[in-house]
């Protein structure tokens, strides 16, 4: 959520707290980052889970910029959501990755090509022959947001030999065995993980935070936000978990005020 409280910092918490829709909220000073100046407390609001997911998995878990490849891919599953709408906007101004990114409705395909993915497939249809017809080569990487479940034989049979697959769902009966015969190193990401633990390096989380409002200053990234519903009551709230859940909203939600 986003309030007239949240003019300094762009915040965002610890699943061990309770308090979600409240108006104040106590939060570790580690875990915060300066709001980006040139964006609305809404925008603002919309960033902070969302890019702290996307970073620390391409760059804490999958590690992509130790990649010894000459030309990277990257394969994003489920891309035009808020957690995938940074991931693609990061790989393409902080790498030199080869997007493909996945969306099944025009207007979330139109979305994707608007942040600058540079190729998308539909998720809805096999995933293995539209990659295979791109004609481009192998996934080195695989970031899976959602129904990692649906798509884990694909997965397998695309990724490169000796690859990385992420995922930040929790896929039923997930089985890892088909990646062994490719020495697929597996990572899983909860940006949740740092305040949930309180390990040593609960500061990279607010260092992160600085450096996507610096990102966002200078017009580099734009943020996700993709719906404001209005102020946080329970028909609005209900209406936002809806919309999530239908797994067809474009970037974040978010309610703002009282």
């Amino acid at each position: 959520s986003s309030s007239s409280a949240s003019d300094v910092y762009k915040r965002q918490g610890s699943n061990q707290r309770q308090g979600s829709y409240a108006e104040y909220q106590l939060v570790d000073e580690r875990i915060v980052g300066l709001k980006p100046q040139s964006i609305s407390n809404a925008e603002a609001a919309a960033l902070p889970l969302t890019s702290l997911t996307a970073y620390e998995m391409l760059f804490d878990r999958l590690k992509i910029q130790d990649t010894k490849q000459e030309k990277p891919i990257i394969l994003v599953i489920g891309a035009a959501g808020g957690v995938g709408s940074i991931t693609v906007q990061l790989l393409k101004v902080l790498t030199e990755f080869t997007v493909i990114a996945t969306a099944s409705r025009p207007e979330t395909k139109a979305w994707l090509k608007e942040i600058g993915a540079d190729f998308i497939v539909d998720h809805s249809q096999p995933l293995e022959q539209q990659i295979l017809d791109l004609n481009i080569g192998s996934p080195h990487y695989v970031f899976s947001i959602n129904g990692t479940g649906r798509y884990t034989q694909a997965i397998a049979n695309l990724i490169a030999p000796q690859g990385h697959f992420g995922l930040i769902d929790d896929p039923e009966n997930f089985v890892i065995n088909p990646f062994k015969i490719k020495s697929v190193s597996i990572h899983w990401e909860s940006m949740f993980t740092r305040s949930t633990f309180q390990t040593k390096d609960m500061t990279r989380q607010g260092d992160i935070l600085n450096k996507i409002s610096k990102l966002i200053d200078d017009h580099r990234i734009k943020t996700t936000l993709g719906q404001n519903l209005g102020t946080i009551k329970v028909e609005h709230v209900t209406q936002a978990h809806k919309m999530i859940e239908s797994g067809q909203s474009i970037g974040k939600i978010v309610l703002e005020g009282f």
